[in-house]
């Protein structure tokens, strides 16, 4: 059973140490939930492997601190090691170091001037349809209730307020198949991409400031498919592009900027995600980032504040691991951060 009462850097390493890959996070849930159950002032829901905790004090205000257990795909980075104040191993900065942080919290905070809820959940590493956070949004969307929450995602102790939205779209070009040795009787599909390409090098991505945060946005190709045999002219040609937008923009909004660009240009859209607005405004978030300290920034990239943003709770990304450093072979975590992270968590929770 993991011991909420040891040191958050033992507890970090001990979380590390339990593997639990997207889809095999079955029994680091059990330790959580079996850590957590033994708390009085919590109670505790589980829904397939993810674990939910919450006080039920009757404040005025709830707070959510979550963080997903599963990680990347091992790659010989088990056990954990510590070298001098790095602790290495799959899953350190990504993100079972904050993990530990929210278990310590759990402990150490039975009484708030807020009730909190704790989300530890699975699958977030892998296809949206089997997150849990989706999972329980759908089937206990009260379990989600909150009036601000703390996605404890790797930020190098930094806050990062909201998350931009991703769209993949395909860009089709067309031609007319012909025999290579008589190329003159067709037309290129793959040589027809160099407008799409143009476009895309002469682009010139927003920097839009949203809720006082600039976000960088971009819209690059990720993928080109074409080709029919080595002696066939082809008659089609497929750029797949990724557009990652800031939270001024609808997913609506941004397919139709996407169309813009590609203009005379078959495009479909094969998925997306929404943005998420910082959120800093609503004043348990200003008390928060007081709490923490430092200068707020963007997220740039797509993270479950979306989920909660969906679900009309102001969230925040904030977590001592590096982001820099999530799915790396060589993955490692500060432990000073850790220390500094839960100390800023307390206070936060204390005031």
């Amino acid at each position: 059973m993991l011991d909420l009462t040891q040191d958050v850097r033992a507890l970090t390493a001990a979380i590390v140490d339990i593997e639990s890959v997207s889809g095999a996070e079955r029994r680091l849930a059990h330790e959580v939930q079996r850590a957590l159950s033994a708390l009085p002032h919590l109670k505790v829901d589980r829904s397939g492997e993810t674990v939910v905790a919450r006080t039920e004090a009757g404040r005025p205000e709830r707070v959510l601190i979550a963080g997903h257990l599963d990680t990347v795909p091992i790659a010989a980075n088990l056990p954990s090691r510590v070298e001098g104040d790095l602790l290495y191993g799959c899953g350190t900065s990504d993100m079972k170091a904050g993990v530990a942080v929210a278990l310590k919290l759990a402990a150490a905070v039975p009484s708030s001037g807020r009730d909190i809820t704790y989300v530890f959940y699975d699958c977030e590493e892998v296809e949206a349809e089997r997150n849990g956070l989706n999972r329980v949004a759908r089937d206990h969307p009260d379990w989600l209730a909150a009036d601000f929450a703390v996605l404890m995602e790797p930020t190098d102790g930094v806050i990062e307020g909201g998350c931009q939205g991703t769209l993949r779209a395909e860009v089709t070009v067309t031609g007319k198949r012909a025999h290579s040795a008589r190329s003159w009787l067709g037309s290129n599909a793959i040589h027809g991409i160099e407008p799409v390409l143009s476009r895309l090098n002469a682009y010139e991505a927003r920097r839009p400031v949203v809720d006082g945060l600039q976000f960088h946005e971009g819209l690059n190709a990720v993928g080109v498919r074409g080709g029919v045999a080595g002696n066939v002219i082809p008659d089609r040609c497929v750029v797949t592009v990724n557009y990652r937008f800031a939270p001024d923009l609808s997913i609506e909004g941004a397919q139709e900027h996407v169309r813009e660009v590609f203009d005379g240009f078959e495009v479909a859209f094969v998925d997306a995600a929404p943005a998420a607005r910082p959120g800093l405004t609503h004043p348990v978030a200003a008390a928060f980032t007081e709490a923490v300290g430092g200068t707020p920034r963007a997220k740039l990239g797509w993270t479950d504040v979306a989920r909660f943003s969906a679900l009309g709770v102001p969230a925040v990304n904030y977590g001592p691991g590096d982001p820099n450093l999530a799915h790396q072979q060589g993955e490692y975590v500060s432990l000073p951060k850790i220390v500094e992270s839960e100390r800023a968590m307390l206070d936060w929770l204390s005031t």
